[in-house]
């Protein structure tokens, strides 16, 4: 481990100015501007499509194989994030995976709570298979918000009785809306990203009066059986720690093939920052790994 990227990438989070009660606005635009910061390589194309009714962007590194694809699920709280602030890493996971990755701009909350989002990640799925590609050749994968999204996708289209895709990819997954996991205090300190209170406050604007126990907006309590392979990594410096090690848990007693990979102190979703950390690049390695092994 590159100590001194990952305490320079610490840093520069812990130098950013925090707003006191910033709005969903502000919160999105901040987002946009930090991952403005990490340039798409200049080799990447970029196409931007219709996903049935979902705004999406074919990302597509040079050695892609057409046939084989991800379905990505950028990661925000269900708040912010989009196309802009992932494509970078989409194009950085589509070189490594050999694949076509399509990243979608799933409807945000509080403006479309629960179930906007699965519904969008299921039409999408749906438009990807119309289009002929073969479910046994793609993957659907996500970070933080995203990647506890994949778990939900996996089980609706599941319930839909479509074809499952072949894999899953969870980067630092939020699947428990209440936060009652150990490491939200136990890691608090060490999390220079992710509180309770923040995560909380998104939670509110997703559910929208909701029980936080729906299964398909915490997938910490669906059926996850029949589930296709899933990759999970987590840094071990996350408050979110637990939530990625319970989806393991659970995912393994529904019978679930589960890759669960705890990383030595990274941080959350340490791979997006893979321009400046080695182990991000590793991880995304990894990531390539499973793709095409299991989509090849």
């Amino acid at each position: 481990m590159s100590q001194q990227q990952l305490q320079q990438l610490i840093q520069m989070f812990k130098s950013r100015p925090v707003l006191e009660s910033p709005t969903v606005a502000e919160m999105r635009a901040g987002f946009e501007q930090m991952a403005g910061a990490l340039p798409v390589e200049p080799d990447v194309k970029c196409e931007p499509v219709k996903a049935a009714s979902v705004p999406a962007e074919w990302i597509s590194a040079p050695g892609a194989d057409p046939g084989r694809a991800v379905l990505y699920l950028h990661g925000g709280g269900y708040v912010i994030g989009s196309i802009n602030t992932h494509r970078a890493f989409a194009g950085m996971l589509s070189r490594a995976a050999k694949a076509r990755v399509l990243v979608i701009d799933y409807r945000l909350a509080p403006e479309h709570p629960h179930p906007a989002a699965v519904d969008d990640s299921v039409a999408a799925y749906r438009w990807m298979l119309a289009s002929g590609l073969k479910p046994s050749r793609i993957a659907v994968g996500g970070d933080s918000a995203g990647g506890g999204l994949t778990v939900a996708a996996l089980v609706a289209i599941r319930e839909a009785g479509l074809a499952m895709p072949a894999a899953g990819v969870c980067l630092s997954p939020w699947i428990d809306l209440e936060a009652i996991g150990d490491s939200m205090t136990t890691r608090a300190a060490a999390d220079p990203i992710v509180q309770k209170a923040g995560l909380l406050q998104m939670a509110a604007a997703y559910l929208a009066g909701k029980d936080p126990r729906t299964p398909l907006a915490a997938p910490l309590y669906a059926d996850l059986s029949g589930l296709p392979p899933i990759l999970i990594q987590v840094g071990t410096a996350e408050t979110l720690f637990d939530d990625a090690a319970r989806l393991a848990e659970r995912a393994r007693k529904a019978g679930v093939n589960v890759e669960y990979e705890p990383w030595e102190g990274m941080i959350h979703v340490w791979q997006i920052f893979a321009p400046m950390l080695d182990e991000g690049r590793e991880a995304i390695g990894r990531i390539g790994e499973f793709v095409r092994k299991t989509a090849p």
